[in-house]
């Protein structure tokens, strides 16, 4: 299949070009949102093709993934007027949890029938207003890091882009407790004035925004992956700590206590629970590393690439038939 997609998510989408077909991702000057074309911090396979708006007039294209509300305007002017849905199979992929009036958010695609709305979580499916649109769910999947876990530092990572802003969804609020029973290693965009904002004096809390290999390493020297997200869709970053066999202390909200069973690590509504567990990981180097290899284990079970290439190819197929 030639499928178009947009640039909007690198490590979601890293795991979907991996499977057979040819993605055309819109490329436009100056790499902007709506054209970054390929990544540079990701590796991507030759199957993964720029194109820009001109070329994309007249391409062959069997099948649209929409993953923004403005997209569906943009393929049907660039594809020369060939409408996702109507003239062009299309799916609107869902990243995210709902924002808002939940649970009564109505998604954009609320209203559509011509097309199949595609979440990434059994949660995001059942909390959205789906309306009339048809719905499925393709789990998440990644590209397998390797069982990469040393423990050898007794402090625990976490990763988030932009916590400032994003605040309490993000549970930045809770790092300052958290960083009293363990130190931190806090990985993402927007992070360098953290430390200093919240307050957390610098033994207790460093700062560091990597790219994909170097972070999944610097993770797996960690003791144990913290993810104190009140709410999100299920964070990649938490599926690969699974994968790289990090044990998991995180909240107990939205996906997460679907994608953790209680032999990989602690969920819980109460911060305090979160910190004991967090302390008592950075301690215990063994329970650590038993409870990353359960993590592992699950997260190749549900969260591995095969079977999430095997289930995007299955819903293509429908909505291409």
């Amino acid at each position: 299949m030639n499928i178009l997609m947009w640039h909007v998510h690198g490590s979601w989408t890293t795991a979907f070009v991996q499977g057979p077909h040819t993605y055309l991702l819109p490329l436009l000057p100056g790499r902007t949102a709506d054209g970054r074309g390929r990544a540079d911090s990701w590796n991507w396979p030759a199957s993964v093709l720029e194109r820009t708006p001109e070329q994309l007039r007249d391409a062959p294209v069997d099948l649209v993934v929409l993953q923004r509300p403005h997209e569906a305007e943009l393929a049907e002017r660039w594809l020369g007027g060939r409408r996702p849905g109507r003239d062009i199979p299309a799916v609107y992929l869902e990243h995210n949890a709902p924002d808002g009036n939940v649970p009564d958010t109505r998604h954009p695609c609320a209203g559509r029938d011509d097309l199949t709305l595609v979440h990434v979580t059994h949660f995001n499916r059942l909390f959205w207003d789906n309306g009339r649109a048809p719905t499925t769910v393709v789990e998440h999947g990644v590209v397998d890091p390797g069982h990469r876990f040393s423990g050898e530092r007794a402090t625990a990572a976490v990763v988030v882009n932009e916590p400032l802003r994003r605040g309490r969804t993000t549970g930045t609020d809770l790092l300052p407790e958290l960083a009293r029973s363990v130190p931190l290693e806090i990985f993402g965009m927007g992070t360098a004035d953290l430390p200093a904002r919240l307050g957390i004096p610098e033994p207790r809390c460093r700062v560091r925004d990597l790219p994909q290999e170097r972070l999944h390493t610097e993770m797996a020297r960690c003791r144990v992956y913290l993810h104190p997200v009140r709410w999100t869709s299920l964070g990649l970053s938490l599926v690969e700590a699974m994968h790289l066999g990090m044990p998991v202390v995180a909240l107990a909200t939205t996906e997460a206590v679907e994608a953790v069973p209680p032999e990989a690590g602690v969920l819980s509504t109460r911060p305090e629970i979160l910190a004991e567990a967090a302390a008592r990981y950075a301690r215990d180097p063994d329970a650590a590393r038993q409870a990353g290899a359960a993590a592992r284990q699950a997260a190749l079970a549900r969260y591995g690439l095969k079977r999430f290439l095997a289930d995007w190819d299955r819903l293509i197929e429908e909505v291409t038939r």
